[in-house]
C-alpha cells in the first residue's frame, strides 16, 4: 500500500553558503543534559544526532565556550581538548550517516551557580536570575553574578573565538553565537539585566556592542560564512526584560547586516508580526525562522509544519524545529509521507541522562514505495 507523498517547499533542497542542504528543515538546538560531569560529549550523543541526520541541518546544542559560562549540570564544552574530541565522535558520526552540524556557542552569564560550575557566575550588571536554578544537588537559589570588568568582557569574547576554532577542528561546518533566551549576550542587550554606564551600557549603541564584538571576534576566526547569530526578540524567558525590543534589534541587525554572515536565526518567529518583517527587510542573508508553538504542551500534530509553512511565505528561507526532532529522529520522511508523529515524553526525560526518552525514539516504518530520493539542489 502506499501513500502520497506531501509537497511542500520544507522539502527542496538549497544551500547555505557552499554547503548543500537536502531540504529547508532545520534541527533546533537542544539542551539534553547528556555530556559528561566535565562538558566532554559522550558517545550516546554520537548516536542521537546521527540518527537525525536527515534534517538538512542540525545546530547541536548550547555548549559552553568557557568554564565560567557553564549553565546546567551535563552541559557540553568546547574549550580544551578532551571536549574536541568528544565533538568530533559527534560530527564524524553525523557526516558518515549524511548530515550535516553546526555547534551552538552559548555563554550562560548569570544563569549559572557555583554548585554547577564551580564558579561564581558573571554578568553585565549585579542582576540575579528571578528563579531558582538546577545543581546537582536539587533546584537552589540563584546567586547575584559578578559584573565583569571590561577586561573579563574582552577574554570573553576572545573565548567565544578560541571555542569557535575548536567547533572547526572538532569537525563542525561552522557555529551559531546564542543571543537569545536571556543569556549572556541577550544580557547585554537587555535594559533590565545591563545597568552599566560605560561603553557596554546605556544607549542602544553600548548595549550591542558585545553582541557585535562576540560575532565580529567569531567571524575572523572561522570566518563569517561559517558563523550564525540567534536571537529572541521579545521574550521574557528566564526573567529577560529588553525594555525596547522594537529599537535594539533592528540596531543590531543593521550592524550586521554587510558582515556576510552564514545566517541570522529568529526564535519564536511570528510572520504576522512587524518586526519580523522588519527584519526580513533588513537581513540580507539567509534566515531561519523558528516558529511559536505551545509550550508546555503537547505538539501539533503536523509537528509545526503548518506554521513553518507560513514562515517560508513571508520571507524565512529555513525552518527550524526543535521538540519535533527531538521525538521523532526521522522527522523529514514523516512530514513527507504524512504520518502520524511521536509525542515528546514525559519532560523531565528531556533532561536526564541514558537512553530512555533520547536515542529511543522509534522510526517509521515506511513502504519503499513512498520514500523520496533527495531533489536535486538548484
Amino acid at each position: 500500500m502506499t501513500s502520497t507523498p506531501v509537497t511542500s517547499r520544507l522539502f527542496e533542497a538549497t544551500h547555505l553558503g557552499t554547503l548543500r542542504l537536502p531540504n529547508r528543515l532545520v534541527m533546533a538546538p537542544m539542551s539534553r543534559n547528556r555530556a559528561a560531569d566535565d562538558g566532554v560529549p559522550l558517545p550516546i550523543m554520537a548516536t542521537y544526532y546521527a540518527q537525525r541526520a536527515s534534517a538538512g541541518l542540525i545546530i547541536a546544542e548550547a555548549t559552553t565556550p568557557n568554564a565560567v559560562g557553564q549553565t546546567y549540570p551535563n552541559i557540553p564544552a568546547i574549550h580544551n581538548r578532551a571536549h574536541v574530541a568528544g565533538w568530533r565522535r559527534v560530527t564524524d558520526a553525523v557526516r558518515a550517516a549524511g548530515g550535516r552540524i553546526f555547534l551552538q556557542l552559548e555563554h550562560g552569564g548569570r544563569i549559572g551557580h557555583p554548585d554547577n560550575s564551580g564558579l561564581m557566575p558573571v554578568a553585565p550588571s549585579p542582576v540575579p536570575l528571578p528563579d531558582t536554578i538546577f545543581t546537582p544537588g536539587g533546584h537552589r537559589a540563584s546567586v547575584v553574578p559578578r559584573e565583569m570588568t571590561v577586561d573579563e568582557i574582552g577574554s570573553t569574547v576572545a573565548d567565544f573565538a578560541t571555542a569557535a576554532r575548536n567547533a572547526v577542528d572538532a569537525g563542525f561546518a561552522g557555529v551559531e553565537v546564542h543571543a537569545a533566551n536571556g543569556y549572556l549576550i541577550q544580557q547585554f542587550l537587555a535594559q533590565g539585566t545591563n545597568h552599566r554606564a560605560d561603553a557596554y551600557g546605556g544607549s542602544v549603541t553600548g548595549r550591542i556592542r558585545f553582541a557585535l564584538e562576540v560575532v565580529q571576534a567569531v567571524g575572523d576566526a572561522i570566518g563569517p560564512e561559517r558563523t550564525g547569530l540567534r536571537i529572541s526578540p521579545g521574550t521574557t524567558v528566564n526573567g529577560i526584560r529588553e525594555g525596547d525590543t522594537d529599537s535594539i534589534y533592528p540596531a543590531l541587525i543593521g550592524a550586521l547586516a554587510d558582515k556576510g554572515l552564514a545566517y541570522l536565526h529568529v526564535v519564536s518567529a511570528d510572520p504576522d508580526r512587524l518586526l519580523f518583517r522588519r527584519i526580513r527587510e533588513d537581513w540580507p542573508g539567509t534566515l531561519i525562522a523558528n516558529p511559536i508553538l505551545p509550550w508546555p504542551g503537547p505538539l501539533p500534530a503536523d509537528g509545526g509544519r503548518h506554521e513553518g509553512e507560513r514562515l517560508l511565505a513571508a520571507g524565512a528561507d529555513l525552518i527550524s524545529l526543535g521538540r519535533a526532532f527531538l521525538a521523532n529522529p526521522d522527522l523529514v520522511e514523516r512530514l513527507r509521507a504524512d504520518a502520524p508523529l511521536n509525542s515528546v515524553r514525559d519532560r523531565g526525560l528531556m533532561y536526564t541522562g541514558g537512553e530512555t526518552g533520547y536515542t529511543d525514539y522509534p522510526v517509521l516504518a515506511v513502504d519503499r514505495d513512498i520514500r523520496m530520493s533527495e531533489p536535486a539542489a538548484p
